[in-house]
């Protein structure tokens, strides 16, 4: 996916808010936004915006001496997820349709999200939307929800590669994978998180925090971008991925960097903006499970 000139009011956005919960002096600030629109002109619009949100974390991390801005808000997401998991865990074992849940549980983790919506109350917004009733049948035929797709794929897949997204997600994202191994036998799945901070995405150690270690092999892409651009990632993780026969790919960040490609890959987000919402041909808050050859077509 290219960047919309829609999509630049929103990177400002960020360093705004990253350098205010950074601390940052307002002269400070207006030094980064200078710099910001020093960047801007040399970026061209046809690269991915996780491209562009890149150099933005690189102009804020060089503004300060911390690496990691939002270290403090994923712990606290992480915790926020953790001590849910066991609600969300039983909501799928009473479920009739145990895969469906687990699949709409790790798209509604996808609410954690403080590049797109910074001030969240992450509990207040889980409760909302578990007891809302499933909307499933009716986003099949709007074709944006391709469960069906999703679950033969499952079946005959291997080896599945996980693109993760936010710090937090991640033990939303262990739920559907505990039922994946549960539901289909003897798969092998790989868990991918980026290789260094930027924004609130998951590192390696998010990943063990909230346990995916212990159910699956976690690995870095080797990429510091807010989405997986594949010519950013390590030759290791390429490897995985043209291995993969089939891919789940979390998070708004991740599909604006491989919307394009024709690999098998799964798109499992909360549309959040109406740049997003343009591109998967969807509303604002709808729960998408976007099978890429289907979107191809």
């Amino acid at each position: 996916m290219k960047t919309y000139l829609d999509c630049i009011p929103c990177f400002f956005r960020q360093a705004i808010e990253a350098g205010r919960m950074a601390g940052f002096s307002g002269k400070k600030q207006k030094k980064i936004i200078n710099e910001l629109c020093a960047a801007l002109p040399q970026l061209r619009l046809s690269v991915s915006p996780p491209e562009i949100a890149r150099v933005v974390n690189k102009i804020l991390q060089n503004n300060t001496k911390d690496p990691d801005l939002y270290a403090r808000i994923k712990q606290k997401s992480n915790n926020v997820g953790l001590r849910i998991y066991d609600k969300l865990k039983n909501k799928v074992a009473s479920s009739r349709n145990k895969l469906l849940t687990a699949a709409e549980i790790a798209i509604l983790g996808n609410i954690i999200d403080y590049g797109a919506k910074n001030h969240l109350d992450v509990n207040k917004e889980l409760d909302r939307l578990l007891k809302e009733e499933h909307q499933t049948i009716k986003q099949e035929r709007k074709g944006i929800f391709n469960f069906k797709e999703f679950s033969s794929q499952a079946r005959k897949a291997q080896n599945i590669l996980y693109l993760a997204d936010n710090a937090g997600e991640t033990v939303f994202d262990r739920v559907l994978i505990e039922q994946i191994l549960k539901t289909y036998k003897g798969k092998k799945i790989i868990y991918a998180v980026k290789d260094k901070p930027v924004i609130n995405d998951a590192l390696i150690k998010d990943a063990v925090v909230c346990g995916i270690d212990k159910i699956v092999e976690v690995m870095s892409s080797g990429s510091d971008a807010p989405g997986t651009v594949l010519s950013l990632c390590s030759e290791k993780f390429l490897e995985v991925y043209k291995k993969a026969d089939m891919i789940i790919s979390k998070g708004q960040g991740n599909f604006e960097a491989l919307s394009g490609r024709k690999e098998p890959i799964f798109f499992l987000f909360m549309a959040k903006c109406p740049v997003i919402a343009r591109e998967a041909k969807c509303k604002v808050g709808d729960l998408i499970l976007l099978h890429n050859n289907k979107r191809l077509k």
